[in-house]
């Protein structure tokens, strides 16, 4: 759904409802998209299905000990954990 700015402020409360039950809410000035309003999902914790999907894909296999030292990242560790996903 696409709202210009001045008709999403006057309905506010109603597209966060729709956001929160999943739809895409689009905000346009002048036409064109400006903001978006999504659901937000809180994360936490570890997926451990999609980390042992992802050690499979690379072969990964062990604890740790004699992987290669890149993978002492902080950046790949938020790969691994799904933080830089979507």
């Amino acid at each position: 759904m696409e709202f210009p700015i001045r008709e999403a402020k006057a309905r506010l409360s109603e597209l966060v409802a729709a956001a929160r039950n999943g739809e895409r809410v689009i905000i346009t000035r002048h036409g064109r998209p400006t903001a978006e309003l999504v659901r937000c999902d809180r994360r936490g914790g570890i997926d451990f299905g999609k980390l042992e999907a992802f050690r499979q894909r690379h072969g990964i296999e062990g604890d740790g000990d004699g992987w290669p030292e890149a993978f002492n990242d902080p950046a790949f560790s938020r790969s691994v954990l799904g933080l830089d996903d979507e």
